[in-house]
């Protein structure tokens, strides 16, 4: 099969195409052929020599990437969910060694979901990593509740996108950042609140909030801290500094991070959102497999709104 694999840490450029054996399958393991790869900010991290680098290094060929759709075409002895011909997605292995960045991936079965018949591969693989971040850090960390005043930084980004919907699918009144030029965008995603992140600054204009998603880091968490409510939570994707829980604490609220991690039941809840039409995958750039570095590169603009994708 046809691969990139992971030869230095000198970003893209650091990824070669080759051949490789069609991966081999564990009892609770379902092969995939790989239709859609999607690329986030830790792929490139990753290939810079952070991210998930360190995990990965000693493990060779290193093939990067989590997230993919595709069609499943055998399955292990121990799967019952799954059967050839199933069209699935998930992010596989996060925090491990996904190895998506392939034609075929030998994925844990608990890791993937039946992909939604009325939506496209590019648009499922989309929802995946990003989509997963949004859930873990609203349902399973913030457990946002209806009526709640929501903060989404990044609005218009891969995690921030669907941060948005789900934060409004959850009932919560939900104010997104982005800059003027992706204002519409993130309008059209349904905040009730828009701020140019360029123009004002948040924590002088906003009255307190229950719940605020940071996906930029660095000072904005003090500044996001400084916005939350007595009982408030702030969610960290990038890590938490001790002078933004300090202050988090201070207001008698709290500050985490987390780093996601794949579940496919969560994925599921994900799918069902896809296919009725309450969760969206705004889907900016898909390139062909060969192209993956170009895509990639796209990622390490840090411009992109929605999400870069590449197809096989």
């Amino acid at each position: 099969m046809n691969a990139f694999i992971l030869t230095g840490t000198t970003g893209p450029d650091s990824l070669h195409p080759t051949t490789l054996p069609t991966p081999s399958l564990g009892a609770t393991d379902v092969l995939v052929q790989v239709k859609a790869i999607s690329l986030n900010p830790v792929d490139v991290k990753t290939t810079h020599g952070s991210g998930m680098y360190g995990r990965l290094k000693d493990e060779q060929p290193l093939i990067p990437g989590w997230d993919i759709s595709g069609i499943v075409t055998q399955v292990g002895a121990e799967v019952t969910q799954f059967k050839p011909g199933d069209e699935v997605f998930g992010m596989v292995n996060f925090p491990g060694h996904g190895r998506a960045y392939a034609e075929y991936v030998a994925a844990p079965a608990a890791h993937l979901a039946h992909k939604p018949a009325s939506i496209s591969h590019e648009e499922a693989v989309a929802a995946t990593l990003a989509a997963l971040t949004a859930w873990q850090a609203l349902v399973t960390k913030a457990n946002v509740q209806p009526g709640q005043r929501v903060l989404i930084h990044a609005a218009a980004g891969g995690v921030g996108h669907f941060a948005v919907q789900l934060a409004k699918d959850l009932g919560a009144y939900v104010i997104g950042t982005s800059s003027v030029a992706k204002r519409e965008f993130v309008l059209s995603l349904g905040v009730d609140e828009h701020l140019d992140y360029t123009q004002v600054r948040f924590e002088e204009v906003l009255p307190p909030v229950d719940v605020v998603l940071d996906t930029v880091g660095g000072p904005n968490l003090v500044r996001s801290a400084a916005v939350l409510k007595s009982g408030g939570r702030l969610v960290s994707i990038l890590g938490m500094t001790p002078e933004a829980s300090s202050l988090a604490e201070q207001r008698g609220a709290t500050a985490t991070a987390f780093l996601v991690e794949s579940s496919g039941a969560q994925m599921q809840q994900l799918a069902d959102r896809l296919a009725d039409g309450r969760l969206r995958a705004h889907v900016s750039l898909a390139l062909p497999f060969e192209q993956l570095p170009d895509a990639l590169r796209q990622v390490e603009s840090g411009k992109t709104q929605g999400k870069v994708v590449v197809t096989l």
